[in-house]
Parts: structure tokens; sequence; C-alpha cells
């Protein structure tokens, strides 16, 4: 006895002291009641104690910049030699004003002690766009989220800004900061329209990083993309601003009004500072390219559209083979320009040398100036005949941008000694112009033109008798199937006939039901059900709708049926003692089994009729 009463007094200080603890868990709110549109600022949620399941709210009209960042911080007192031990919890989010208004943020919750608490809901009053930094102050702290152009900013810089159709321009997407930034990400290219465009970008996902001097400023500066343009017709084209996305880190000043803590000096810097991510959304200014068009005077026939400096040489491996022997014919044009999209000149070759498609292969470098490298050309060529022959000199022309002028370049002319192919078994007369040739080599005849009769050799699968046989077979299968299908689905249309070969089988499934109440009995679940059998019945079978069903209309639908007068009789007089039998005396067992068994004599005898 005295046990138990000293459980029930510890009991009774323990949930005492479990509800002045509880009373003082406070969960509070902390956010600005003022901003204006555009402007950064923090919601703060604050628990003095340690919570989990933390539900934040749904900042409608109002842009999520970062968060939720977590904070946790503990302290201890003495006093005469009573220690307090308090944790403190903070949830952090760092939103931007869409729109004028006055709006409500919905209550936080947490979980502290498999206890929900909420904190509450904070009106902010958001007014028309202001100048100037934000800041966000609140019980301890001074956090500034606004960062201005000045701090972080990108630029977009052409090598030119005047320059002729087809000319490269290399641009430059710098970035400069003054405070620390990561996570950069390209959230909207350009689209550089009536340019053709190259990535040349070159930091394997690092940034070069320099130091430069604006306005008396120092800033730190990266390069974050380098594009070659090559404009493809002529005016004033415009290139879009790049978006771009990073977040950066900013320092926040503790506020030491409420005392010094050795805490914060140990977890933040000597002065007690912090770091707040906040993200931040910039872009470059568009710039403008005057693109003047290619002078038409003095333009030579074999121009192309190759703009920039370039260099043109021929070479064939061999100036002296035999007859169906195959040398190669190499072009390279070499340079700085567009080299992907000029078009390589084409050589004339004698009538009697055969000519394969050339391989063309290009070789693309970059470097501070732009693009530069070589475009080739190799055809595989086979003198068919023997002689002396002469590749006339190719000329390439392109316009020089540097110089404002078109320039022509002509390769050597290259003479081809070919000899007889002294191993083939027929000879081949050769003069210029000749149409007809019976032999050339031995690999390749003049085409045959003997009405020459064509038959089949060997048996075939098609019109065999075992085809006859798989087709015939696939067609009776295909009637057969068909048929069938028309047949099912004309029954399945009469609704009618569907309910009545259904009838017994819903039937059955009911009674199954009403003897499992019978089992566990359930009175007022088996008569339901049973009655719900017979009626369903009668509805199915007879096909006529349960609102038109009576004591009456049964005994006459069934009598119209040809079924006999008794089986009608003992039908309404089941229908009767079912709607009767759970208000009579007697044992309720027996009577629900004795129905239960005449009830599926009856179904039974009215089957073999109703049919």
């Amino acid at each position: 006895m005295k046990t138990k009463l000293l459980y029930i007094i510890l009991f009774c200080f323990a949930s005492i002291y479990s509800l002045e603890a509880q009373s003082d868990i406070s969960f509070k709110t902390i956010c600005k009641k003022q901003v204006s549109v555009g402007e950064q600022f923090q919601v703060s949620y604050e628990l003095n104690s340690d919570g989990k399941d933390f539900r934040a709210p749904n900042f409608t009209n109002f842009e999520i910049i970062g968060g939720p960042f977590t904070s946790t911080s503990s302290s201890v007192q003495i006093i005469n030699g009573s220690v307090t031990r308090a944790n403190t919890q903070t949830f952090s989010y760092h939103l931007r004003a869409i729109k004028e208004g006055t709006y409500t943020i919905p209550s936080a919750s947490i979980t502290v002690d498999k206890k929900k608490i909420t904190s509450e809901p904070c009106e902010i009053v958001v007014v028309a766009s202001a100048t100037g930094s934000s800041t966000y102050s609140g019980n301890s702290d001074n956090t500034k989220t606004n960062i201005t152009a000045k701090e972080v900013f990108l630029k977009a810089t052409p090598n030119k800004k005047k320059v002729y159709q087809g000319e490269q321009i290399l641009l430059t997407y710098n970035i400069y900061y003054t405070i620390p930034i990561s996570q950069l990400s390209v959230s909207k290219s350009p689209s550089y329209s009536g340019f053709w465009t190259k990535d040349i970008t070159e930091n394997d996902g690092s940034l070069q990083q320099s130091s430069t001097i604006i306005d008396g400023q120092q800033y730190n500066v990266a390069t974050i993309k380098e594009i070659v343009l090559f404009p493809q017709k002529s005016g004033d084209l415009i290139i879009d601003p790049l978006d771009l996305t990073c977040v950066a880190q900013i320092r926040q000043q503790r506020n030491r009004s409420h005392g010094y803590d050795p805490f914060d000096d140990f977890f933040g810097d000597v002065m007690g500072s912090s770091y707040t991510n906040v993200r931040k959304d910039i872009k470059s200014q568009p710039i403008t390219i005057e693109v003047e068009p290619l002078p038409s005077a003095n333009k030579p026939s074999s121009f192309k559209g190759a703009v920039g400096q370039f260099t043109f040489t021929s070479k064939i491996d061999k100036n002296e083979l035999k007859a169906n022997e195959a040398f190669t014919l190499t072009l390279t044009v070499s340079g700085k320009g567009n080299i992907e999209l000029l078009e390589l000149p084409k050589p004339v070759f004698p009538p009697d040398f055969e000519v394969y498609d050339p391989k063309i292969s290009t070789t693309i470098k970059n470097n501070a100036l732009g693009i530069y490298g070589s475009k080739k050309a190799e055809y595989i060529i086979i003198p068919r005949v023997s002689g002396d022959f002469a590749l006339e000199n190719i000329e390439f022309s392109y316009f020089n941008p540097s110089l404002k002028r078109y320039e022509t370049l002509k390769s050597d002319i290259h003479n081809i000694q070919v000899h007889k192919d002294t191993n083939t078994s027929s000879s081949v007369i050769y003069t210029p112009g000749q149409a007809d040739i019976k032999y050339l080599g031995n690999d390749i005849h003049h085409i045959n033109v003997n009405n020459n009769i064509l038959s089949i050799t060997g048996s075939t699968f098609f019109m065999s008798p075992i085809y006859i046989v798989i087709i015939v077979v696939m067609i009776l299968t295909f009637a057969i199937t068909l048929i069938i299908y028309k047949k099912v689905n004309k029954l399945n249309k009469n609704k009618a006939l569907v309910k009545n070969k259904q009838a017994t089988k819903i039937a059955k499934k009911r009674l199954k039901n009403a003897h499992n109440y019978l089992i566990t009995n359930n009175q007022t679940s088996f008569y339901e059900e049973f009655s719900q059998a017979l009626w369903g019945y009668i509805s199915d079978k007879l096909n006529i709708s349960r609102s038109q069903l009576s004591m009456d209309s049964v005994k006459e639908f069934m009598l119209s049926k040809d079924v006999s007068e008794d089986i009608v009789n003992e039908f309404v007089d089941l229908l009767n003692n079912c709607e009767f039998a759970r208000f009579a005396p007697g044992d309720p067992s027996k009577k629900m089994d004795e129905l239960y068994q005449k009830g599926i004599e009856l179904i039974t005898k009215a089957e073999k009729l109703l049919k």
C-alpha cells in the first residue's frame, strides 16, 4: 500500500513538472511588418525547446529565395548552484515580395514531446518598390538580405561591334563580384538570332578567377562563357541578355544588446558575425552588332562564302602509276575564320578517271582570338586508261575582313603519267572522246544486250501445297472467330436475356452470404440478404423492374410463364414468411435454417420451369 501511494505522489509531481515545462514552451514568428516590391526579407520561426517534424507554411504571393536554414543554440546558467539549461531552434526563410497588397503568412507547426504546437500567423504589408537596402530586425540579429548591382553583376563583352557578314566575333561573359558567390547556373541563354554560334568555353566546371579595379573598386572576375558568333545576315543584330543565377554569402553582424555570450565568438568569428546564403538573379546587358554586307564589287566567281584569313594547298601522293591503280588528291584550306561553314572548291578531272566521293575532315582549335583550324577533302581517283594527263590548278577565293577585299589562291598543276596495266589479259584501245569501250581492264564488261530468257530454279514455298493449306486454315479460323464474336455480341446486347442467364448466379451468391449470416446467427443481415436473393431472382428471371414487384405481381407474372400454381403459392408464402419470421416467436436459428432450405428448394424448382 505504501509503495502504491509513493508511485501516485511521484506521478503527480511529474505531471505538475510536465505542465509547467509545457507552459514555458514558445514557438514564435519573427518577420517584418512592411516590405517593398522586389525587396528580400527574412521570416524566422524560433522554438525555445527541442522539436521535430517542422512544417513550414505556404508562402503564397512571395518568392522563396532560400531556406529553410536551421540553427540551434544552447545556453547554461549557474545561479546559487542551480543549473539552468536552455535550447533554441530557429528555422529561417529568405523571401522576396512580388506584388503590392496585404498578405498573411499562415502558421508553421512543430512537434514537441509528441504534441503539435503552432506559431502565430504573420501579416505583411507589401508597398510600392522603394530604393535603398532592405534589412530585417529581429530580437537579436540585424540581417541584410539585399544584394546591390555593384556587389555582383554580369557583363557581356564582344571583341568587335562592327563586322562584315560571316566575320567571326568572340563574345565573353564575365561575372564581377565583391562578395563570395557559388552555385552558378545559367537560367536562360540568348537565342543568338541571325548568328551561327560555337561555344568554346573551357573551364572544366571550375572558374579561373582574377582581379580588376573598376571605378576605384576592386572586383574578383571570372569568365562564365565564351561564344564565337558568325553573323549570317547584314544589318543591326541584337544579342539578348544572358540570365544567370548564383548564391551569394552575406555576412551578418550580431547585435550585442542581450549581453556578451562567449559561444557567439566560439562558433562565429571574433566579431560575432555569421553568413547567410541568398540567391541572386543577374543578367548581362543586350548588345547591338552592326553587320555590313560583303561587297559585290570585284567578287570572284570562285567565291563560296569563306570569310577570314586562309591558305590553300593541293597535293597528290603519286605522279606516275599504272592504269586501274588509285592515287589520292588532297585539298586543304587552313586559317582563321568560319572553317566549318566554308565550302571547298571542286576539281575537274579527265573523263577517263573514276573518282569517288571525297572524304571531308575538319580540325578546329580556339584561342583568345577565336576559331582557327583546317578543312580537308581527300579524293580517291582511279585512271582506267593509259596516257599523260594534267590536273588543272584549282581556285579558292575568300574575303579578308582585315584588308576589306577578296583574295584568290590557286593550287599547282599536277601532271600524271599513267602506264598500261601489264597484268590484264585484255587490251584497251584509247582514243580521246571514245564512246564505246568493250573492256576496261578485266573487271568491267560491256552491258549484255542479248534477249536471254530467265527461269526459276529449285523449289519455292509460294503457291506450294503447304502454302495453300496454311492460307485456307487461316481464312476458316478468321471466319469462325468472327461468327462467334457476332453471336456473343448479339447476346450481350439483349439485356433481358443477359439478366435472365445471370439471375441464378446472383441468387446463389446472395444465398451464400445469407448462409454465412446464418452460421454467425446474425438475424438482421440474414433476412435482408435472403430477401434480396428472392426478389432479385424474380426480377432478373422475369425481366421485371424492382419497382413493379409486389406479392400480387409476382404471382401474376409467374402464372403467365406456365409455372404451376402450387410452386407460385409456395414462392409467395416464402416471401411472406421472410418478412414476418424475424418477429415470430420460437428458435431464431431454426426459423432461419428452415427458410434457407425452403428458398434453395423453390429456386431449384423455378429454374427448371423458367428457362
